[in-house]
């Protein structure tokens, strides 16, 4: 009897495990183009309605989840879910009729210039610049076979598309433009608005690499003469003159003057078309420690490339800089920025900034 009773215990035991792990799969392989805008047949014209219609991906999810070592710092059942709810957001925003004209944008060159391609493996990176790209851009030249290993690469090489073996998407046909979005692995790396634009302007305005003069001296005295109050004024230019520039509703006159130098301070909207275009994985820079391996074995190179060591505390969001930052500017020039950037704020899930709600 007590033999029976232990058999008939173990059967319901069975029968539980076997509907927990079906609905453990049920929700894990979640068709991820799901969560996706879809993308319009003709590439280099109107912005799509992201209801309408489906387009088939490969499915890149990784096809288990259980422990393979390191890489995933031992999020590796949890980190799944969370890309998957990033894309279920990202599709709800895209959806938002208040928020079209923040969310949408027309793949165009400009968009496609950004993304950069790797055939070999089937992948497309969209550059958003001062979230890390560079060391993705290394990945991609390593798996593109111009060097071995990370290592190898020449700083001065990263950039320079004449040499770094990264073609771009632009570079292609329509056809094999559009083959490429419905085909391969793509993914970008967003980080919080804010802190990406306080990051770009210390960047090209006060540390100003000598090799990019022109933020100094053609960038900055422009936006000095249209928008620095003060006329008397001779510093340099200063975050507040930078923060009016953004917010100004016809700034684009002026991003015209620029060229594609404004790349460091353009929403992730304008940069990517997420709307648009439908992406497979949505990295965060404030989580990248766990992202980054994520997307590599998502990808399915994990076992080819690794990426950069992550300094420790590099990716931490520091608020206490964000409002040193924006501590002497006008409310009504950081609401006019923010209004620009609410789009990258509502589709990435980042937080409205506490000083805005004071």
């Amino acid at each position: 009897m007590h033999h029976q009773w232990l058999l008939l215990a173990a059967c319901f035991w069975v029968i539980f495990m076997f509907m927990v792990a079906s609905k453990f799969i049920t929700l894990t392989f979640k068709d991820p183009d799901g969560y996706g805008a879809k993308q319009e047949p003709l590439i280099l014209t109107a912005v799509t309605k992201v209801e309408e219609v489906h387009v088939p991906e490969e499915k890149h999810w990784p096809e288990e989840f259980q422990p393979t070592g390191k890489a995933f710092s031992g999020n590796l059942i949890r980190q799944p879910l969370v890309h998957m709810e990033r894309l279920e957001l990202l599709r709800n925003v895209c959806r938002d009729a208040a928020l079209r004209d923040l969310s949408h944008t027309a793949v165009s060159k400009f968009v496609l210039d950004r993304i950069f391609v790797c055939d070999k493996h089937k992948i497309l990176f969209c550059q958003t610049p001062k979230v890390g790209n560079t060391q993705w851009k290394k990945v991609l030249i390593v798996l593109n076979g111009a060097f071995s290993s990370i290592e190898e690469i020449p700083e001065n090489i990263v950039h320079d598309h004449e040499k770094n073996g990264l073609p771009r998407l632009s570079s292609f046909s329509d056809s094999e433009i559009k083959k490429r979005l419905n085909l391969y692995f793509k993914f970008f790396i967003v980080r919080d608005p804010f802190e990406r634009l306080i990051s770009a302007f210390k960047d090209k305005f006060v540390h100003n690499p000598r090799f990019e003069p022109w933020y100094r001296h053609e960038i900055a005295p422009g936006i000095i003469r249209k928008y620095r109050k003060n006329r008397t004024e001779t510093k340099g230019l200063q975050f507040e003159d930078f923060v009016r520039y953004l917010g100004d509703p016809n700034h684009r006159w002026l991003d015209v003057q620029f060229g594609d130098h404004i790349i460091h301070w353009v929403t992730y909207v304008e940069l990517c078309a997420p709307c648009e275009i439908t992406y497979s994985v949505i990295g965060h820079h404030e989580t990248l420690e766990d992202d980054a391996p994520y997307i590599l074995k998502a990808a399915g190179i994990d076992h080819l490339v690794s990426y950069p060591t992550i300094p420790p505390g590099i990716t931490v969001y520091n608020r206490t800089k964000v409002e040193r930052y924006f501590s002497g500017i006008s409310k009504r020039d950081i609401r006019r920025l923010y209004a620009r950037f609410e789009g990258d704020f509502k589709l990435f899930g980042y937080r409205e900034p506490d000083f805005l709600l004071n």
